[in-house]
């Protein structure tokens, strides 16, 4: 085995360690991760935008060796995350073909290069994130580790299938609808949504989404997305709003002693969608580990849950959201944007936003107020967390969340399985966690999803810690990996 291989089995923890120690540098860890890159993702097609000479010259600086994540290479996703001097197309073959570069970086692109992490390039993304699957007609498909004809999930699938297949041990993701925790349940991988407000959206936004939107990182461990949450969490100034401080570091949570928890379990469909029985399965273990440490864990959930206004809200707001994206768009570029410039799902949702009226969103943003509400108010009854599967059905072939232009919806419709029980904490702004459950039999990641209160990452990560533990799945690999 090679030392780029050896490498790979790492995470970014592990990996930081060995810059301290002095048994590496920086740059070395970044080329064996460009080595890996250059060797399996033609294959799997998650880096766009590759960075490699840059990232070498950025490893190279005097005092990277100090920093926490010590050189440790990393990949930014194509939405978000600005670098001056990077592409950002945000999946759109408008911006592609338009060159699009950036000019600043954004506060959370700067504190993750604080924390010393080295970026290798950028993930590819379904176009302006919206859907469970990337595969944007800019960049094309990539594809799952596990089954290369299978979604490596979305928005944040380019991210999550480079981590997955060991180019890089943690990379940024976004999460507006389950971003971040559907491509980590679909390539088996830690992927903490934090509460709304965690991390900045500045300098260029106050928020993305009406809030719905946020931004960190998936990982293959909950030390490191604890660690990391530490040094990128926090409001810059400007901020619309943020979450308040923990009162403590979040990585003393990996470790901490846990009282017994009440914990409800959520193990069947909800709104008339099945969940595929593995999906059920994978609850139920987790549910039995988490009782044999001595939680009190019983069979209850939000009842909001199993309603459907929230999600008409939901989309009328991203729809709005997507208006205003094109608009946008179009007038940094110089051109308005166009049907014939984005794909007929984009176009479709830009349409029904720019068709509703003033009140109509405001009446939208107030049935999301209401069903936040609605759902903390199972919390304050007196449970400690909720645990869901994170998608309902294992991951779909590739083409299957797909829209036609006679059927320009067709891809929100099919993705509904792969939304329903991580969208509702985007819209109350709740942090949720996927952790790898137990395998579909064919081999496919299935997540587990953890939901706490506003605030309460600690929480998630010290349970999420211990199902690591009890469940490990450091030593699972995909056939596609470096």
């Amino acid at each position: 085995m090679s030392a780029s291989d050896e490498l790979a089995l790492l995470d970014a923890t592990a990996q930081a360690a060995l810059v301290q120690r002095g048994e590496l540098k920086p740059t070395e860890l970044v080329e064996a991760a460009v080595s890996r890159a250059e060797r399996v993702d033609p294959e799997l097609g998650s880096i766009i935008h590759p960075a490699f000479e840059r990232a070498l010259a950025q490893a190279a600086k005097p005092g990277v060796a100090d920093l926490p994540f010590a050189g440790v290479p990393f990949a930014l996703k194509d939405i978000g995350g600005a670098e001056a001097g990077m592409p950002q197309h945000g999946g759109m073959r408008f911006l592609k073909e338009a060159g699009w570069i950036e000019s600043e970086n954004a506060y959370l692109t700067d504190r993750f290069r604080d924390a010393g992490l080295v970026s290798i390039g950028r993930t590819n993304t379904p176009e302006l994130a919206l859907l469970p699957t990337t595969e944007p007609e800019a960049y094309g498909p990539t594809r799952n580790p596990w089954n290369p004809a299978h979604s490596a999930g979305g928005s944040s699938g380019g991210a999550a299938a480079a981590v997955a297949a060991g180019i890089v041990p943690v990379a940024h993701a976004s999460d507006g609808g389950g971003s971040i925790r559907g491509p980590a349940s679909m390539c088996g991988l830690v992927g903490l949504k934090p509460t709304r407000g965690r991390c900045s959206f500045g300098p260029s936004l106050g928020e993305r989404w009406s809030g719905f939107s946020c931004e960190f990182i998936v990982s293959r461990s909950v030390r490191d997305s604890a660690r990391l949450l530490d040094l990128v969490a926090g409001a810059m100034p400007g901020d619309p709003y943020s979450a308040a401080p923990p009162p403590a570091p979040f990585a003393s949570a990996v470790d901490s002693p846990l009282p017994a928890l009440r914990i409800g379990i959520l193990s069947a469909g909800v709104r008339d969608v099945p969940l595929d029985p593995a999906c059920s399965v994978a609850v139920t273990e987790a549910a039995r580990a988490l009782e044999a440490r001595g939680h009190l864990v019983e069979a209850s959930h939000p009842e909001p849950l199993n309603g459907t206004v929230h999600v008409g809200a939901y989309v009328g707001i991203v729809s709005a959201n997507v208006a205003r994206a094109l608009a946008s768009w179009g007038a940094k570029v110089g051109r308005p944007v166009e049907a014939t410039d984005v794909e007929p799902l984009t176009w479709a949702l830009a349409e029904r936003g720019r068709s509703l009226t003033a009140p109509e969103h405001l009446a939208n943003l107030e049935v999301v107020h209401r069903f936040g509400r609605d759902l903390a108010a199972w919390w304050e009854s007196g449970f400690d967390l909720l645990v869901t599967p994170t998608q309902a059905e294992p991951p779909p072939e590739l083409g299957f969340i797909s829209s036609t232009a006679d059927e320009p919806v067709r891809a929100f419709i099919r993705a509904a399985p792969y939304g329903m029980f991580t969208l509702p904490f985007n819209l109350s702004g709740q942090p949720g966690v996927s952790v790898p459950g137990t395998p579909h039999e064919s081999g496919l990641p299935i997540g587990v999803q953890l939901v706490a209160r506003a605030g309460r990452e600690d929480l998630l990560l010290a349970v999420a810690a211990q199902l690591e533990q009890d469940q490990p799945w450091a030593d699972r690999h995909p056939p596609l990996h470096a």
